[in-house]
Formats: structure tokens, sequence, C-alpha cells
């Protein structure tokens, strides 16, 4: 439990180290590139859910965050998640919520106000711009889609093979 604590607040510093990065040196100027013609960083206070879903819904945001993460983050640290694919990908969804959540909490002249700071910007493709904690969750959740889908073909197969009758599973 310890060692999940430490990378999960590992990753919530490094998140929070690039907002803080952005703010202080491309919020000035608006944007500057970051791979020519491919990505720049251009900073966005998004004020909603992603792709801007939910904007101006800050309470509403906050309160369904801090149950889907309070639930994850019980679910990683006490009921242990079955394969290191599913605790990688639990880590990364639960590092990047509460990056964002973070944000979306202190962000804003007032209190439960503001937005999450976004600042990747896809230059060859019409896309929404997003952070390091967007990366985390994405990615997390493809891992763990990943995980859950060769899980249950796993478990098929292992019923279906305990279901066989004792000389079709046989190969002798």
């Amino acid at each position: 439990m310890f060692i999940s604590v430490l990378i999960i607040i590992g990753l919530i510093i490094l998140d929070q180290l690039t907002k803080y990065l952005v703010v202080a040196y491309v919020a000035p100027v608006g944007a500057v590139p970051f791979i020519p013609h491919v990505v720049e960083l251009r900073y966005v206070l998004n004020e909603g859910a992603a792709f801007s879903m939910f904007s101006g819904k800050q309470e509403l945001l906050i309160i369904f965050t801090s149950i889907a993460l309070l639930g994850l983050l019980y679910y990683v640290l006490f009921r242990k998640p079955t394969g290191k694919m599913e605790y990688i990908a639990l880590l990364l969804i639960v590092s990047g919520g509460i990056g964002n959540l973070i944000d979306r909490i202190f962000n804003g002249a007032q209190l439960f106000k503001g937005g999450v700071v976004d600042f990747f910007n896809l230059l060859f493709m019409d896309f929404a711009v997003f952070n390091v904690a967007d990366c985390f969750v994405v990615v997390g959740v493809a891992l763990w889609s990943i995980y859950l889908i060769f899980s249950e073909l796993k478990e098929r197969k292992t019923k279906k093979i305990q279901t066989l009758p004792n000389n079709e599973g046989n190969n002798e």
C-alpha cells in the first residue's frame, strides 16, 4: 500500500508541476511550439470535463469525480488488483483523476469555481487541448480495458476446459 501511495503522489506531482510551468511560462504568451507543426503548448482553462462537456458544472464534476476516485482508491489500496496491468492502469486513472480534481477545486477566483489547466494542443488534427493527467487517465482506461477483456477471455477459456468431458480435455 505504501508504494501505491508513493506512486500516486509522484504522478500527481508530475501533473501539477507541468501545469504550474504552463501557467507560469505559457499563459503569458498564449502558446509556444513544443514539436513544430505537430504539438504546441497552449494555455487553456477547461471549465468542463473531457472535450468541455458539462462546462460550468463544477460542483457536479467535483462530486462525481470524488466518488469515482474514492471507489477506485479503495479498490487499489484495500482490495488489491489481481494483475500488474490492472494495478498500473488503476494507479494511472487515480493519479490523473486526483490531478485534475485538484485543479477543478482550487483554480479560479472562487473556491470550487475553477477549471482544469490544459495545454497540449495537437496541430495536425482537430482535437481537444489536454494535459498530463488526461494522458494518465486515457492510458489507464485503455490498459484497464485491455486487461478486463483478456481476463474475461482467459476465464471463459478456463471454464470451457473445465466443462469438457474428461477424454476431450486430454491430448494423450
